[in-house]
C-alpha cells in the first residue's frame, strides 16, 4: 500500500502551491526525485569518463535536498524559474525528461537544444524555465522580469532563481535583488552555498557571517537554512510563497548545502581538506532522507527498494535509447542566430516637419498606443522625460505602469527586459547614453543575442541608444559603439539619419522578434527635421537608403555623417551617390557593391574611430565583391582612435566635417587606378 501511495503522489498534483504536503506524504516524493538526480549524475559521470557525455559535466551530488525542496512547491509552466548547473533534480521536477537530458549531455541529434548549447545550459523558455548562461548572477534579473511581466497581466505567479555563493560577489546579484525590491516583485533568491566557487573558498568571497544577512540592505527578509534537509527547504520555500502572496516582496534564502565532488568531472577537488570532506559526507542528504522513509513514513526496505529500482529502470532505458541516437547534422536543423518574423502591416502615420527627437517621441507614443504589451523602461524617462526629452509627456499619456523609471542597473535592466519578453511583454529600454550600454555587454550580446539560437524562442527587445558627439560631452557621453554591437550574432542594429528613418527604425525594431538596437544620434535630435510618411509596411523598412544618385563616387555614411556628406556633396560638382546602409547588422552589402560597380570608387565616412566602426568591414566586403570594378583603392574618413575629447575645439578637430569630406571627394574622383590611389585621408 505504501508503494502504491508513493507512485500515486509522484505526479506532485498535491505538492505544488497552494497545496502543501505533510511530512509523511512529502518524503516518498522527495526521495524519489533526489535518488533520480543522484543516479543520473552518477551515470553522467561514468558516461563522461567513457567519452559519451560532452563538455563540462557538473554534478549535483550533495545538493539534491536543496534542489528538490526548493522546486517541489513550484508550478511548472506558471512560476518563472532559473536554476543552476547543480540542479538536475529541479529540471526533472519541472518537466524535463531523462531521455532529453541524456541527449543534451551527449550533444546528439535529438538534444533539446539541437546540440547547439552545452550540457547544463538547457531549459524550456516557453515553459518559463529559463536556460542559464555561464556568467554568474546574470540569470537573476531575467526571473525578476519574467515574474513582473506575468503579474502585470494578472497572473498570481512567483519567481525562483538560484545563485551560488560565488555568484553573490557579482554586481548583477545586487542589481537584481534591488530591482525586485524596488518594483515589489515576488521572487525567491536561493543562494546555494556549498562553500566553494570552483576552488575558491567562501572566506575569499565574502566577510559577512551569513549571505542572507544581505537582505537587510534591500529592506526584505532573508534566512539561512540547512540545505541538506529537504523537508526544511520545502517548508521554507512554501512559507515564502504564502507570505509573498500577501506582500509581493522578494526573499533571500541561503541554503547551506554540499558539493561532494569537484567543480566538474575533470576536477578531483584536491583543494578541499580531506577531513572536511569526511564531515560533509556524513551530512549527505540522500541516505539521511532514505532513513526518513522508514522513520517518518513507515516504509520497509522492500518498498524503498521498489522506488529505487523503478527509477533505475527509467534511467537505464533513457541511457540506452539516447546512446543509440546519431550525431547532429547542420542540415537537419539549420542553424540561425535570428528568429524569422512574419510580414506585418501596422497603422500608417504621417506628420509634417518633425524633428528627429520628436520622431522618437511620436514612435514611442505610437507603439504604446497601438500595443498594450509595450512597456518603456529606462533612467529618468518618466516625469523628467529622459535626458534629451525624447520621452516627454509619455508618462502622462500612458501612466507610470507603462513608462517606468528604473534604478541605475543597465545590466539587470536588460536581463529584466529579456525575461519579460518571454512572458508576454514587449520591452522598450532606453540607455541614457549609448556609452552606458557597455554596462550590459553580457546581457545584450551574450544572453539576449544568443537566446533564439539556444532556446528556440524569440527575444523581442527594442533597445534605444542615444549616441554620437558634437555636443561637447566628452569621452563617456559621446560614443557610438556600432562596431562593438555588430560583433554579436543575433542582434540587429539600425542607424537612422532622418525623422522618417527614426520613426521607421523604432517601429520596425519593436515588431521584430529579435533584439534590435536603434542608434539615435543626439546631435540630430533637435537640429534636423523632416516629414514622416510611414505607410505601415514594415517589410520595406529593412533596406538601405540612397539620398542621391551618382556615377563618379559611392559614399557610405550613417547617423550624423549622412548630413555632413550631403553638405559636402553639395559643395562639389562631382556626381556622388550617397548611401546609408541603415541596417548595420546584419549588413546587406549588395546595394553598396552594386553602386561601386557603377561608380568604381568608394568612400566610407564614420564618426567612430578608424578601427572602432564598421568602415573597414564595409571596405573589405566591397573589395571582395567587386575588386575588378574599383578604379581606385577605397578610402575611409573617420575620427582618430582616441577617446572623444571634451573641449569643442578638440572635438571639432577629431570629428569628420563636411569640409574635410568635400576635399576627399574631390581627390578621390580625380584618381584613377594608375594614379595616386594609395593616398587616403583619415
Amino acid at each position: 500500500m505504501a508503494v502504491a501511495r508513493t507512485h500515486a503522489i509522484t505526479a506532485l498534483t498535491d505538492g505544488r502551491y497552494p497545496n502543501r504536503l505533510d511530512r509523511e506524504a512529502f518524503y516518498p516524493v522527495a526521495y524519489r526525485w533526489m535518488y533520480y538526480s543522484r543516479r543520473m549524475d552518477e551515470r553522467l559521470f561514468e558516461l563522461f569518463q567513457k567519452g559519451y557525455a560532452k563538455g563540462t559535466v557538473t554534478t549535483g551530488i550533495g545538493n539534491e535536498a536543496t534542489s528538490v525542496g526548493m522546486t517541489m512547491p513550484l508550478r511548472s509552466g506558471q512560476d518563472v524559474v532559473s536554476v543552476m548547473h547543480r540542479d538536475l533534480a529541479s529540471h526533472l521536477i519541472l518537466g524535463a525528461e531523462p531521455y532529453d537530458l541524456f541527449c543534451q549531455y551527449f550533444a546528439n541529434a535529438e538534444s533539446p537544444t539541437h546540440a547547439r548549447e552545452g550540457n547544463c545550459h538547457h531549459g524550456d523558455a516557453a515553459m518559463r524555465r529559463f536556460p542559464m548562461i555561464s556568467h554568474l548572477g546574470k540569470m537573476l534579473s531575467l526571473v525578476v522580469g519574467g515574474t513582473w511581466a506575468a503579474r502585470r497581466s494578472g497572473e498570481s505567479v512567483f519567481g525562483l532563481t538560484v545563485v551560488g555563493d560565488g555568484g553573490t560577489s557579482t554586481g548583477e546579484f545586487h542589481e537584481s535583488i534591488n530591482l525586485a525590491s524596488v518594483l515589489g516583485v515576488p521572487v525567491i533568491f536561493v543562494i546555494e552555498n556549498n562553500h566553494y566557487a570552483f576552488s575558491t573558498p567562501t572566506r575569499a568571497q565574502f566577510r559577512c557571517a551569513r549571505l542572507s544577512d544581505r537582505a537587510a540592505g534591500y529592506a526584505i527578509e532573508g534566512k539561512t537554512i540547512d540545505g541538506t534537509d529537504p523537508w526544511l527547504v520545502y517548508s521554507t520555500i512554501y512559507d515564502c510563497l504564502e507570505e509573498m502572496a500577501d506582500d509581493s516582496a522578494p526573499r533571500i534564502i541561503e541554503c547551506d548545502t554540499l558539493r561532494l565532488q569537484g567543480h566538474a568531472a575533470y576536477d578531483k577537488a584536491g583543494y578541499v581538506d580531506p577531513k572536511q570532506l569526511e564531515i560533509w559526507k556524513r551530512r549527505d542528504p540522500l541516505p539521511r532522507t532514505r532513513s526518513e522513509l522508514a522513520d517518518v513514513c513507515g516504509l520497509d526496505e522492500s518498498a524503498i527498494a521498489a522506488i529505487e529500482s523503478g527509477v533505475d529502470e527509467i534511467i537505464e532505458a533513457a541511457v540506452k535509447r539516447a546512446l543509440a541516437v546519431g550525431r547532429p547534422s547542420p542540415t537537419t536543423h539549420p542553424m540561425s542566430a535570428y528568429a524569422k518574423g512574419g510580414a506585418i502591416r501596422v497603422p500608417a502615420c504621417q506628420a509634417k516637419r518633425v524633428k528627429n527627437g520628436d520622431a522618437v517621441n511620436r514612435a514611442l507614443d505610437y507603439l504604446l498606443e497601438q500595443d498594450r504589451r509595450a512597456v518603456l523602461l529606462g533612467l529618468d524617462i518618466g516625469v523628467y522625460g529622459s535626458a534629451f526629452k525624447t520621452c516627454k509627456g509619455l508618462i502622462d499619456r500612458h501612466g507610470p505602469d507603462r513608462v517606468i523609471d528604473m534604478p541605475i542597473c543597465e545590466s539587470a535592466g536588460i536581463g529584466f527586459c529579456l525575461g519579460a519578453s518571454q512572458v508576454g511583454v514587449r520591452p522598450i529600454y532606453e540607455f541614457q547614453f549609448s556609452d552606458f550600454s557597455t554596462e550590459a555587454c553580457t546581457q545584450v550580446g551574450l544572453n539576449s543575442g544568443t537566446w533564439f539560437f539556444r532556446s528556440g524562442q524569440p527575444a523581442p527587445l527594442l533597445l534605444r541608444l542615444p549616441c554620437g558627439g558634437g555636443l561637447t560631452m566628452g569621452a563617456f557621453h559621446s560614443g557610438e559603439f556600432e562596431g562593438l554591437w555588430s560583433r554579436f550574432p543575433g542582434l540587429k542594429l539600425l542607424y537612422p539619419a532622418t525623422a522618417q528613418e527614426t520613426f521607421e527604425a523604432l517601429v520596425a525594431g519593436y515588431h521584430d522578434p529579435n533584439p534590435c538596437l536603434v542608434l539615435e544620434h543626439k546631435l540630430l535630435y533637435w537640429s534636423k527635421s523632416g516629414d514622416i510618411d510611414f505607410d505601415g509596411d514594415l517589410a520595406r523598412v529593412w533596406r538601405s537608403r540612397t539620398y542621391r544618385n551618382g556615377n563618379e563616387l559611392t559614399v557610405v555614411a550613417y547617423g550624423a555623417m549622412v548630413h555632413e556628406c550631403l553638405r559636402a556633396a553639395d559643395q562639389t560638382r562631382r556626381s556622388v551617390e550617397i548611401i546609408n546602409p541603415f541596417v548595420l547588422h546584419p549588413l546587406d552589402i549588395a546595394p553598396i557593391v552594386s553602386s561601386v560597380k557603377k561608380t568604381g570608387r568608394l568612400l566610407v565616412v564614420q564618426e567612430s574611430g578608424e578601427t572602432q566602426g564598421l568602415g573597414n568591414r564595409i571596405i573589405s566586403l566591397v573589395a571582395r565583391g567587386c575588386h575588378d570594378a574599383l578604379k581606385t583603392p577605397p578610402q575611409l574618413i573617420s575620427s582618430p582612435d582616441l577617446p572623444i575629447p571634451f573641449a569643442p575645439e578638440l572635438e571639432g578637430y577629431t570629428r569628420p566635417a563636411w569640409e574635410r569630406i568635400a576635399l576627399v571627394i574631390e581627390q578621390a574622383c580625380r584618381q584613377n587606378a594608375s594614379g595616386d590611389g594609395k593616398r587616403a585621408m583619415h
